[in-house]
Order: structure tokens, then sequence, then C-alpha cells
């Protein structure tokens, strides 16, 4: 045996035409090529079946291959595999008429001979000019001998998430009818996911039966619970002040006359600290009656409340407090003049600046009167044209606060509310009380018609009367005189006129016209239009 070698042109070849690995498949030993080891036998694995391997020959093409695993490996005779008759011989697969020889694949005439694919004795002898292949490294084995696994592969990208502040777009979906009429009782309760009432809405649009059914369901829905205001009650602080105080008495008391004032103010006042910045600049328009029809001063939310901060400065100067407008110059003290002094001095627009002096002055008020004590109440506070006595005054404050509050809240959209019974019958009352004079005014004006029933009576006795009735808390009856201011008498009664008493106060405001007031009327028809009108004359800016 020839000492083995390998030829690194042959390396990875089993033979012409066969499987390629990265082993070499034959050792030679000397030029004339020794005897192949068999590197291919079922000893060996992992090397590829060659032209000697048990799978028959490995090239199609040599007729004279060999068959089996002898026969590349038998003796060295004439007919042997290095023969010349042999397969190695002149019809071997080594000799010179063998398979590697002129005609063979390794010969000059072989395959891989100067015709071959292998280039001139490229398995005889080294290929000229042919770089040798050298082994890639095997594939890492790990456990066993197991060919390591694939990495799995990474999962998908997530969807991007939808940018802030988009709308999600919600698939409809698509139900059959008798789905969506077992949905209308959760549509009607606002129960139902947003997918669920958009398919309900848009199957109502086009089935008249369900949508039928669904405002029944609706209706009834309504009446198990009533909406109710997420407003205090406006009793609920009187009746946690009459609790604190019915424990604790206050040592100086706020006399009876000034509790509808300190109320009222403190509702504006809270009103005022919820409204922005913004609204304190929203215009509200001052209506009153005047001369038989309506008048009105356009304003700002700031405006208003320095109007409400100069009349009432007309109390402060009475009970010796320092008047708001200090040394601003007025024609006359009615409070339309002292209004539009204070606006007029005004550098800039009023801002929400005002209201710290107006809830200071407020304040004092409430306070003076209550040191000051019940026996003040018939102090007089000048109008310019007109007088009141104190407790009066204060009323007629705390009915003006009420009614400008409302404008303030009706500009701004705030929800506001009358006053309580108790305070909204002193207010009632006093308007009650100041028809008389109204209506001898307007008739000394010529603006009231004397009337065909008009009769005169002495100074102080009763006459004509018309009976004013009150309706809802706060509310009661008065005879309003109409021939003479002294008093009313319940036997001459000519006329009755009911109303309810916030329309009468708003009426008394200038904020709905006689001839719009919801009254009931029963008896002369020109002395009820007389009380009305003069009701109405009552209001101012």
């Amino acid at each position: 045996m020839y000492p083995h070698h390998i030829d690194a042109g042959d390396a990875g070849e089993a033979g012409d035409g066969g499987d390629q690995d990265t082993w070499p498949a034959a050792a030679r030993g000397g030029p004339a090529g020794g005897p192949v080891p068999p590197d291919d036998s079922p000893n060996h694995p992992g090397t590829p079946h060659g032209s000697d391997g048990p799978d028959g020959p490995d090239r199609p093409d040599d007729p004279l291959g060999s068959h089996g695993p002898h026969a590349s490996h038998g003796p060295h005779e004439p007919g042997g595999p290095d023969g010349s008759g042999g397969s190695d011989g002149p019809g071997g697969s080594d000799g010179s008429g063998g398979s590697d020889g002129p005609g063979g694949s390794d010969g000059s005439g072989g395959s891989d001979g100067p015709g071959g694919p292998g280039g001139a004795g490229s398995r005889g002898g080294r290929g000229a000019g042919r770089e040798p292949r050298i082994p890639l490294p095997r594939t890492p084995v790990e456990d066993g001998g197991l060919p390591q696994s694939a990495p799995s592969p990474a999962p998908p990208p997530a969807p991007p998430a939808p940018a802030r502040g988009a709308a999600v777009q919600h698939v409809p979906l698509v139900l059959e009818h008798q789905v969506l009429t077992s949905l209308l009782g959760a549509w009607a309760l606002a129960v139902c996911s947003p997918e669920e009432a958009a398919a309900v809405d848009a199957h109502l649009g086009a089935c008249a039966t369900c949508a039928e059914e669904a405002g029944r369901l609706r209706r009834a829905v309504a009446l198990l619970q009533r909406p109710e205001s997420l407003d205090l009650d406006l009793a609920l602080r009187n009746r946690v002040l009459d609790g604190c105080l019915a424990r604790r008495p206050p040592r100086i008391p706020v006399p009876e006359w000034a509790t509808p004032y300190d109320a009222e103010t403190a509702r504006l006042d809270a009103l005022l600290q919820d409204i922005g910045d913004a609204d304190w600049h929203t215009p509200v328009r001052l209506r009153w009656f005047s001369a038989d029809g309506t008048a009105s001063r356009r304003a700002t939310v700031a405006g208003v409340v320095a109007h409400l901060l100069a009349v009432d400065g007309l109390v402060a100067v009475a009970l010796g407090l320092p008047d708001p407008l200090g040394e601003i110059p007025a024609p006359n003290p009615a409070p339309a003049s002292r209004t539009e002094a204070y606006w007029r001095a005004s550098h800039l627009p009023p801002t929400r600046a005002v209201r710290a002096p107006w809830r200071a002055q407020s304040h004092d008020l409430v306070r003076t009167v209550s040191f000051t004590g019940s026996g003040a109440g018939r102090m007089p506070v000048s109008y310019g044209d007109f007088e009141l006595p104190l407790h009066d005054a204060m009323v007629d404050r705390a009915f003006e606060c009420w009614v400008h509050a409302e404008d303030i809240a009706q500009a701004v959209a705030y929800p506001y509310g009358p006053p309580s019974p108790r305070h909204l019958n002193r207010m009632i009352d006093l308007a009650a009380r100041m028809l008389p004079a109204a209506l001898a005014q307007r008739r000394r004006a010529g603006t009231a018609a004397p009337g065909g029933h008009r009769h005169l009576v002495a100074a102080g006795a009763p006459g004509r009367s018309l009976r004013l009735e009150i309706e809802g808390s706060g509310g009661g009856e008065w005879l309003i005189p109409l021939d003479s201011p002294a008093a009313g008498s319940a036997a001459h009664e000519v006329a009755h006129v009911a109303l309810d008493g916030v329309e009468f106060c708003r009426l008394t405001a200038g904020r709905v016209p006689p001839e719009e007031a919801a009254a009931g009327q029963d008896g002369d028809r020109e002395a009820i239009r007389d009380v009305l009108f003069a009701a109405a004359s009552l209001s101012r800016m």
C-alpha cells in the first residue's frame, strides 16, 4: 500500500458528476495513483457516496465504472483495478484507456482532460491554474450532535398608536332587526356601548316601528327620575343660619329688615367668584320702564357691579360711611346720575377689580345697621326725587341686587333663582306699599286716565280699591287704594288682579312690559291697567 496523502486539488470531489462534500473523496500514493482507501465505506459516515459507493456508479456517463464496494480496491492485475485491462487500465477507471485515461475522466481525453470540465489532468495530476478548494467549516453541533435550530422569527411590529387627540374610528356594527329591537331598552337608558348606540340610531332612521317604540321608552325613562339641579337649595343657607343661631344667638343680631340685603349680596358675590376674567366684559343690557315705554342702557358685568356700588353708596352716606364716588361730582343724588358719573370718571372700562370695593361696602352696611339697631330703621335715605326709610331702603337695595344679579347670570349663562320666600315677601310688600304714590304721580303727569267712575273722597277716607293677589311662595293679598293714598277698603273693591310673585317683581323691575304681564284680571279694566302701569313705573336704572 502506498502512503496516503490528500491532494488539495481533489478536495471535495468524490467523482465527476457525483455529490460534492467538504472532505476529500480519494487519497493517492504516487504518480500512478495508488489504491483508493475505503473513505466512502459505511464505517466513514459523512463521506459522500462516490463512484465506488454502495449505491452503484456515481457517473452515469462511465459505462465501465465500478459497481460495488470492491470495484476499485481489487489487486493490481492486468484485469484488476490498476492493470491494463482492469478498471484502472485501458478499460479501467485510472488506465490509459479507462475512464481516467485518454477517454477516461482524468486522462487527457477524459471528462477532466483538455475537453473535460476540470482542465488537463485535474484528477491524474494537479490542474494548472485551478485554485485548491478549501473545506468550509461545518455547522456547529450541540446537544447530541443535532444541528442548532434556526432562530424564531421576530414578531410582527405593533400597529402605530393613534396620535394624541385623534378621533377613534368606531367600526359600525351590522346587527339584525331582532337584535336591534332587543337593544331599545338599553338605548333608552343610555347604557349601550358607543357602537351599539350608533347602530340603533342608524336603525331608528329607517324603521318607523322601532322609532315609535324608542320614543315611548324614552318618555318612560323620563318619568322614572326627574332631573335635579346641582345647585344648592336657596333656603339651605337660611336653614343653616337659623340652626346655628338657635343654638348660639349672636351678640349683635342683624335686623330682620336687613337680612334680605345680606343674603342677596352674598348670592351675587358667589356668582362673581365663579365667573372668569373674560366674563366680566360680557355685555349686559339694563332695562327699565319710562314714559309708557321701555328704556335700556348697555353695560358690562363689571359695569353693573359698579352701578350697584354707586347706588348702594346712597345708604352708606346716610349711615355716615365713606361715599364710593369720593371726589367724583354727580349732578344730583339720583341713582342714574351717580352711576353715569362713576362710569365717566373711570379712565378704563370697569374690570373685576370693582368687586372688592363693592363687597367691602356691602359688609360695612350690614355691620353698621347691626350696630345701630332696629331703632335706626326710620332714618331717611334720599334717592334724589324721593326718600325711603332705612328699613325700606335696605329691602330696596336687596331687590335691586337680585334683579341685576339675574341680568348678569343671564349674560354669562349662570343658573340663578329667586330669593327665599320670606325675603321675596318683603320685596313684594315694599312694591305694593309704593303703588299708591306711583299711581298718583302718573295721574298728576296725565299718563293715567282718570276714568269715568272716578270719584273724590275726603282725605284719609277709604275710596275705591283693587285687590292685588300674589300667588306662589312669598305671596299674599294687598288692597291698593285707587282714589286715596291713605288706605284701601274691601267694601269698595272694584277690581281683582292675580299675579305670580316672581312675575310681579319682574314687572316692577321693568323686565316685563305691563301689556305682557300674565295676570288674572276681574273687574274694572281701566283700574287694572293703571295699577299694572304704575307697578312698571317703579323701575329705574
